[in-house]
């Protein structure tokens, strides 16, 4: 096994944006639509104001939420 390489941590530990990523095509998108509205999807969410961010991340550790946890300004 090699070693695994150093990381400066302060470029890692200093991390303060959240993105997300779909990777789809906008027919990608319109299929699912369709499929969604045939089938009646049925989605859950739990928001969360941004200031309880942190009560966010450990409700979905522990698997306090079903669906998906939403933050709001």
């Amino acid at each position: 096994m090699t070693d695994i390489p150093s990381i400066p941590h302060e470029l890692l530990w200093h991390e303060r944006a959240v993105r997300s990523v779909a990777n789809l095509t906008r027919q990608d998108a319109r299929d699912f639509l369709s499929l969604a509205g045939r089938y009646r999807i049925q989605t859950s969410i739990t928001e969360y104001p941004l200031v309880d961010a942190n009560r966010a991340l450990d409700d979905v550790r522990a698997g306090r939420i079903d669906g998906a946890a939403v933050l709001v300004p």
